[in-house]
Order: structure tokens, then C-alpha cells, then sequence
């Protein structure tokens, strides 16, 4: 496997480059049972399709991905994805954790450096996700990472095979939880 290549630094997590060797672990993350479950899906996607998605992926600047690093060991842990709107400003957030990583905070932390990096670098105006009702612990962690609730899709997503609402959370520049590790950079 090849290095990864750090952008943004926090406590305990980095944001790097997606690397293309790290597809195949990638693709194992995304159809974890529990991956799909929180996303509300009903099944797991092809390698085949996954595989030539990178590169449409990679060169589309409106879909930045970020591969999230535990710095103590360099170990990818993670990604988070911006799905932007350029027109106005604004992006989707999305997140998946590798499921040995789950339950320590990760979310948080990589969810609050990728809003660092949306707000202070990218310009962008608005970031906002959907998030399944019952995922108490993934609407904890955006909570603490600046997101707020904003809104409700009636009967939207699935949970354990029945229907549920989905919360829409948004996160404004200005309500910025901080500190910022990009303006530590620049100030510093």
C-alpha cells in the first residue's frame, strides 16, 4: 500500500488523497452490513461497478473525497465525500468508517475537519446530509461536529428492512464549531 498523502491534521485524525490502491478496502467499508444498514440501502454494489466509478470520480471536481487517516499510525480509517453544488455554493456531506473504526469518535472529528476544509478552503456556503432517524449515533456525531436538524423526509430511507424518516442536518460557516486546523495553518 502506498502512503497516504495528508492534507488537514486534527487531534487524532488527518484528512489525506483518496489513493487508488486503497479501492479494494474502500469497497469492503462500503458493503459492511452495518455500511448499508446506515445508509439505508438493501444491497451491496459490484466491485465492478465500484472499480469504474474511480476515475469518473476522481476526475469530477464536484464529488471531493477525502480519506480519513489516524495519524498515531497512518491506518486509513476511513472517507468522507463533498457532493457540490456549484451553482450555489453548497455540498452534501457523506461519511463511512471502516467498521473496526466505529464507536471512538471518528466520526466527529473527520466529519468536523471536512467541514473545516468545505468552509475555510472551499468557499462553500452551506454543507448538508441526510442521516436515517434511528442512526442515533451518527446524528450524535454530526451534532458535535456543527450540524444542526433542518428537516425531515417522511418514510424516505429504510431501517432494518421498514420504512423511516430521514433528518436533514445542515452546517453553516458561521456557526463553525472550531478551532479550525485550517486557519491554525494560516495564522501560524
Amino acid at each position: 500500500m502506498s502512503d497516504p498523502h495528508i492534507l488537514l491534521t486534527g487531534e487524532k485524525l488527518g484528512l489525506g488523497m483518496p489513493r487508488h490502491d486503497m479501492l479494494p478496502e474502500y469497497h469492503k467499508w462500503e458493503n459492511d452490513a452495518r455500511t448499508i444498514l446506515g445508509y439505508g440501502n438493501q444491497w451491496a454494489q459490484a466491485w465492478e461497478v465500484r472499480a469504474a466509478g474511480w476515475e469518473r470520480q476522481r476526475g469530477n471536481d464536484r464529488y471531493q473525497q477525502f480519506e480519513v487517516v489516524r495519524l498515531d499510525d497512518m491506518t486509513a480509517v476511513g472517507m468522507t465525500v463533498l457532493q457540490i453544488n456549484t451553482f450555489v455554493r453548497t455540498a452534501e456531506f457523506v461519511i463511512v468508517l471502516a467498521p473496526d473504526a466505529r464507536g471512538k469518535g471518528y466520526a466527529a472529528e473527520a466529519t468536523r475537519l471536512t467541514l473545516d476544509w468545505a468552509f475555510h478552503l472551499g468557499a462553500l456556503r452551506m454543507v448538508w446530509l441526510k442521516v436515517l432517524e434511528p442512526n442515533q449515533a451518527g446524528i450524535a456525531a454530526y451534532e458535535k461536529a456543527g450540524f444542526r436538524k433542518s428537516g425531515r423526509l417522511r418514510q424516505s430511507g429504510y431501517w432494518l428492512g421498514r420504512p423511516v424518516d430521514e433528518l436533514l442536518m445542515d452546517a453553516l460557516p458561521d456557526e463553525f464549531p472550531g478551532p479550525s486546523a485550517v486557519t491554525a495553518k494560516a495564522d501560524g
